[in-house]
């Protein structure tokens, strides 16, 4: 794979690949079993604690349930909650708690399970998530009452995310720094057996379960009596497996190989919105970086179209801000959107001293412009930063691409050695500005390197001065506009997911439920 099409030699790989690794695969052989791939952006999750994670997949929501959960039009619904009330000033959430719920290892899940649960972020790389919450009070055992110290109005968003599942407070004290990795006990559906970083994850069914989310119609227990979630980055690989049945469902199927997909009579595919976007940091920090006129020309160089069309052969939309374009918050000045213009980036490049070298690279002061391009070992990775490395060349910037292991790269970004990198995230809210660019998360997860004293005053703003929905907009769309305008990213490509599945062997609901393919659609899955 060296071109932006993929082509035979590149199948041809995979498969040698798939040979030499499938008598390691797990087998869907027994119809009460079920395999799974995971999307490509929930590959590499070193730990399976959503207090302490920087990143979680379908095995967080499968282990552990939630307060609160989000369907796909983006509004809320009970779970452990069963309802709520909020002040008119926003300062006191109540919530009614969901009786009979029990823990994996038999405890009782109840009001002071939170209690003891919402302190635990302090600290944490999720603090924020809470932070809002001054304390928490036990009204009764099925009542508890968060007292804030400011309003919050994107609470019952948190509540309902990956990182706020609740785990058993026995279990998560006890096994300390295991917890997560040997160790992972919820409430949910299945039970943790196995969990291997960036290779696989074995769940086990809950067979006690009798409180799903209200987004499923399935009540009961799940289907399977055991699920491993596998990462496989090589789309090529995923469809190798699910052709010979090592595999039951693709949960994110780049549009690059749908075609492939379509030729295999047992299998059916489902699409949903994307949940993120490709997007290229800026190490603001690291020459020639430093420069707000070198980082837009940077921006200006990448042709998002030429991307859409020849990777994802016309799935998906161009990427012109940081947010999902379905968010108001994205809603920005169109002046301040992040287009392909190779001639106001050539102009800029010029304005900042770099002239174009006979050998087609700039130089300056007798220093050429050749800077690093990381990226991550998965294949859509490496394909998307080839074709950006042909796109900074265009422009008289040498790109010279290094490739990390996909569960290995976090901690080569805390060293704060990158200067550009292709990443993605999964997030449909703005608050995502405040992971990726708060000056208090420099290193990881904010890998641009960013701090900006205007920017953390919007940030704040943003945060912890929005009483209601409509100003949490209206200041998040500020503080987005303000970081456009830095341009500390260069965003690349917003997706669509594609969900293939063995239609022989499952039965999937009409329905997506949720923003994203998680616990409550894989609870109506049927098996066949």
């Amino acid at each position: 794979m060296h071109a932006m099409n993929r082509t035979l030699g590149s199948a041809v790989a995979a498969l040698s690949v798939f040979s030499a690794a499938s008598s390691l695969a797990p087998a869907a052989a027994s119809a009460a079993d079920a395999v799974f791939v995971l999307a490509s952006n929930q590959n590499g999750t070193p730990v399976l604690d959503p207090i302490r994670a920087s990143l979680v997949n379908l095995a967080d929501k499968l282990i552990y349930d939630c307060l609160v959960e989000q369907a796909e039009d983006q509004s809320f619904h009970p779970h452990l909650a069963t309802a709520w009330e909020v002040t008119p000033d926003g300062m006191q959430w109540t919530f009614h708690l969901k009786a009979g719920v029990t823990f994996h290892d038999g405890e009782v899940f109840d009001a002071e399970t939170i209690r003891w649960w919402v302190p635990k972020f302090a600290g944490t790389e999720n603090a924020y998530l809470v932070e809002a919450i001054d304390k928490v009070e036990v009204v009764d055992p099925l009542t508890v009452r968060f007292v804030m110290k400011h309003p919050d109005a994107n609470l019952l968003y948190n509540l309902s995310s990956g990182f706020m599942g609740v785990p058993a407070p026995k279990a998560y004290d006890a096994a300390g720094t295991d917890y997560g990795t040997k160790v992972a006990v919820g409430s949910g559906p299945y039970e943790l057996e196995k969990f291997a970083t960036g290779v696989e994850t074995v769940l086990t069914r809950n067979p006690a379960y009798r409180w799903a989310s209200a987004l499923s119609k399935n009540q009961g227990a799940a289907a399977f009596e055991k699920l491993t979630l596998r990462e496989i980055g090589d789309p090529a690989t995923a469809f190798l497996e699910m052709r010979t049945g090592g595999v039951d469902l693709v949960v994110d199927v780049p549009p690059a190989v749908v075609a492939r997909y379509q030729t295999l009579a047992n299998v059916k595919m489902t699409s949903m919105p994307g949940f993120g976007i490709f997007y290229m940091p800026i190490n603001t920090t690291v020459e020639p970086f430093t420069d707000v006129k070198v980082r837009r020309a940077t921006a200006l160089a990448i042709d998002r179209k030429q991307i859409v069309d020849n990777l994802y052969a016309g799935k998906g939309a161009a990427a012109t801000t940081f947010l999902l374009a379905s968010l108001p918050e994205a809603k920005v000045d169109p002046k301040l959107q992040l287009t392909y213009d190779p001639k106001a980036a050539a102009a800029l490049l010029d304005e900042a001293g770099w002239k174009l070298g006979a050998d087609g690279v700039r130089v300056k002061d007798g220093k050429p412009l050749v800077v690093t391009l990381w990226t991550q070992s998965d294949t859509e990775f490496k394909r998307m930063t080839e074709v950006v490395q042909a796109q900074l060349k265009a422009i008289g910037m040498k790109a010279e691409i290094a490739v990390f292991d996909t569960s290995a790269i976090r901690a080569e970004y805390k060293k704060g050695k990158q200067q550009l990198a292709v990443r993605s995230y999964g997030w449909n809210n703005a608050d995502i500005l405040d992971w990726f660019f708060s000056g208090e998360r420099i290193g990881y997860p904010n890998i641009s390197m960013w701090k900006d004293p205007a920017a953390e005053e919007l940030r704040i703003k943003a945060l912890k001065g929005s009483r209601t929905l409509d100003e949490r907009i209206a200041n998040f769309r500020a503080y987005h506009e303000y970081v456009l305008a830095q341009v500390p990213f260069a965003p690349i490509y917003e997706p669509v997911q594609t969900i293939a599945f063995n239609a022989d062997r499952l039965t999937l609901p009409a329905t997506i439920r949720g923003p994203q393919f998680s616990a409550a659609t894989v609870m109506d899955i049927a098996v066949k």
